[in-house]
């Protein structure tokens, strides 16, 4: 679904490549998390796949990104965006309308959905998400996790294969993360949809993620299920990746020859860990 091939790409006037000899293949209906420090190439990452790059940036491209069997580099913005729907940090910048309903109208109409299609979709994704009782309501007065479910609801609308999203809790409290975060696992697992999601908060990449990937410096670090990603405390330490405290935990044990089972990724999976060991 989507492959990178020996890619790199230097923004215009940069010094050095944002990402480097990238080779890499995400298929259909994955779940990947993508984490790493400031400047470690991860939004240079989710532009090369919904065609910001190098559509919108310039810059030196090398290798080839493709996704769907498209090359991004031939392919335009308008069909990339079919394919590739995408959700930003900045939830207030990407809204167009006043009121919910016309947030996802204004995606339904101007991508040319069939006027008889369009109610259908609007209330099917609405009650999904779980928002239908916000459709009528002023954009304004919602919290910041009904904005991120409202921007995610209008993108899916679209019906696309893969959604992007760039730190989308990152002006969330914890419980409206977990929120986000349960909602993508439902739009992967009911809808099919390939998630990449780039979130500095690991405990929640690691629980809902099937595959982790860890930028570091412009290149993949680790690649991996978050089990076998969190395996080795040391390695996300010295790229100054936190660890979360579950696999820290376990990593402790393992070494102490007290635990010798998978690194949990939540608080259940601790339970089980701790109550095996106490039997």
């Amino acid at each position: 679904m989507i492959e990178f091939r020996n890619f790199s790409f230097k923004y215009k006037n940069g010094e050095k490549n944002a990402l480097s000899g990238i080779n890499l293949s995400i298929n259909k209906g994955d779940f990947v998390g993508v984490i790493g420090n400031s400047g470690a190439g991860k939004s240079t990452f989710t532009y090369a796949v919904n065609g910001v790059i190098p559509h919108h940036f310039e810059g030196d491209f090398y290798g080839e990104v493709i996704v769907n069997g498209e090359d991004t580099v031939e392919a335009s913005p308008s069909k990339l965006a079919l394919s590739v729907g995408s959700v930003f940090q900045d939830i207030d910048g990407q809204m167009v309308a006043s009121v919910v309903e016309d947030e996802l109208l204004f995606g339904l109409e101007n991508f040319g959905v069939p006027h008889n299609e369009i109610e259908t979709r609007i209330s099917d994704i609405l009650k999904m998400v779980g928002i239908e009782d916000l459709r009528y309501r002023n954009i304004s007065t919602l919290s910041g996790g009904q904005k991120q479910k409202v921007a995610i609801s209008a993108v899916v609308a679209l019906m696309p294969d893969i959604l992007v999203l760039d730190e989308p809790t990152a002006e969330l409290d914890p419980q409206s993360s977990h929120q986000i975060f349960s909602m993508l696992r439902m739009l992967n697992e009911k809808m099919g949809i390939t998630i990449i999601v780039v979130e500095q908060k690991i405990m929640l990449l690691s629980e809902f993620s099937k595959r982790l990937l860890i930028f570091n410096e412009g290149n993949i670090y680790l690649d991996g299920s978050p089990q076998e990603v969190l395996k080795d405390t040391s390695k996300l330490q010295e790229i100054g990746v936190n660890c979360p405290r579950v696999a820290s935990l376990a990593n402790i044990l393992k070494d102490r020859k007290l635990y010798s089972g998978e690194v949990p990724v939540n608080i259940d999976g601790a339970e089980v860990m701790v109550r095996s060991i106490i039997k």
